[in-house]
């Protein structure tokens, strides 16, 4: 039954030319959904299309889009609506974080992370909840972090940005609670990405954390298990949510005892 929910349903996914967002893409074409798919780089979008199409012969469109400029979020937006209709699940994947000493972070990083995060994040979700609200119907599924929930040193800016999210999240739930539009936050622990090209530049953090980190298969499977289910949270792994439940009973005990870890980027 459960795979059967997502066939012929429009899910539009943003940040999917890697990582996650393309595990999660592969999983609901394998489930008989049609996909939007978007991200700025269009090449990789157009060989996951391909690659998709042949093997599960569904409906699969790509817009090329970066989420932090607001006006090109509403234009590929309305094109999206008058290919495919309407929208009934809307993956908010696309982010990036840099681990640095917030002493050290430069504003355009600290604006290049919120934007990118939040503000496109928030943009993307504006576009579809008119239509959901109106239909009432569909599901707004954000990616946040691990990090929203327990900050640790040389993540402050990107772990305020998924603080953000959080917040943001838990909010429009509740909005949108009478309208019968769902709203799940996932909050992952490491992702063996290319996430940490950018945010661990040395390679210390990947490093230390190697055994610990999650596969991105495992993550999407999770994600695309909950779609269009009434899922509040996914927390992975579960070890690691646990330690932010402690954090918010202890959060003094916690960060002394944690100091060597939190400082191992």
């Amino acid at each position: 039954m459960g795979r059967e929910l997502l066939k012929e349903k429009n899910i539009v996914i943003t940040g999917a030319s890697g990582g996650i967002g393309a595990e999660i893409a592969k999983l609901c074409a394998a489930r008989g959904a049609n996909l939007v798919l978007l991200a700025r780089s269009l090449d990789k979008l157009q060989q996951l299309q391909s690659d998709l199409q042949q093997k599960y012969h569904v409906s699969v469109d790509v817009f090329q889009l970066d989420v932090s400029d607001t006006n090109q979020v509403k234009e590929v937006f309305k094109q999206i609506f008058d290919t495919i209709g309407q929208i009934d699940i809307l993956v908010n994947n696309a982010g990036f974080g840099i681990f640095r000493e917030a002493h050290k972070a430069t504003m355009d990083e600290i604006k290049g992370m919120f934007d990118v995060n939040v503000v496109g994040l928030m943009a993307c979700t504006n576009m579809v909840l008119p239509k959901m609200r109106e239909r009432r119907s569909g599901h707004i599924i954000n990616i946040a972090s691990q990090a929203g929930k327990i900050a640790t040193p040389k993540s402050s800016v990107y772990s305020a940005t998924k603080h953000a999210v959080l917040g943001y999240t838990n909010a429009l739930r509740m909005e949108l609670a009478d309208y019968n539009v769902l709203v799940t936050a996932v909050n992952p622990g490491p992702i063996a990405t290319n996430f940490f090209d950018i945010a661990d530049e040395q390679g210390t953090y990947v490093k230390n954390v190697q055994r610990y980190m999650l596969q991105p298969e495992y993550v999407a499977s999770k994600v695309v298990d909950s779609m269009l289910t009434k899922t509040r949270e996914i927390n992975l792994p579960r070890w690691m949510n646990m330690g932010s439940v402690v954090y918010v009973l202890f959060p003094r005990l916690f960060e002394r005892l944690g100091k060597r870890v939190f400082n191992s980027k």
